[in-house]
């Protein structure tokens, strides 16, 4: 059974899927196009930091960060080895279940252009393409998503 709890990113077995998904971004991305969260910005009072497991063993993480008129999905990743068992499924649901019990309004994010799992992923959960939003600026790897929540 996945269970997917409010968790301390500087636990090791968080950290070391936040850092195989920023060098998987750096891999991917140019710098200038990498918006990931720091570790230590996880820790931030405006985010709420999840992580997926099943028994001891963290198969993902996922964030939402607190805006002042909708939150940002943040830090989605699942372990290579535990794709394809819902752990993605179980974290949107869960940072949905806490964007509206903060009485959010909408959910936005931004993802790569070549993440099509992910895609996949934010359609399923009801994500449409919206333009670019908050501080972000257009760019050519980047992919803009939102979702109403009333």
């Amino acid at each position: 059974m996945i269970i997917v709890e409010k968790s301390d990113p500087h636990a090791p077995q968080a950290t070391a899927l936040l850092r195989q998904s920023h060098a998987l971004m750096e891999q991917l991305f140019p710098p200038e196009d990498n918006f990931y969260l720091d570790i230590n910005d996880l820790t931030a009072p405006d985010i709420r930091f999840f992580t997926a497991r099943e028994g001891q063993d963290v198969l993902g993480t996922g964030a939402l960060a607190i805006k002042p008129d909708y939150g940002e999905v943040k830090s989605m990743f699942v372990a290579e080895n535990a794709r394809g068992k819902g752990v993605a499924d179980a974290l949107m649901r869960q940072i949905e279940d806490e964007a509206r019990a903060e009485n959010l309004p909408l959910l936005k994010l931004e993802t790569g252009n070549v993440l099509h799992a992910a895609h996949a992923l934010y359609r399923r959960h009801g994500f449409i393409d919206c333009g670019p939003f908050g501080g972000y600026a257009a760019a050519k790897s980047s992919i803009f998503m939102e979702k109403p929540l009333t």
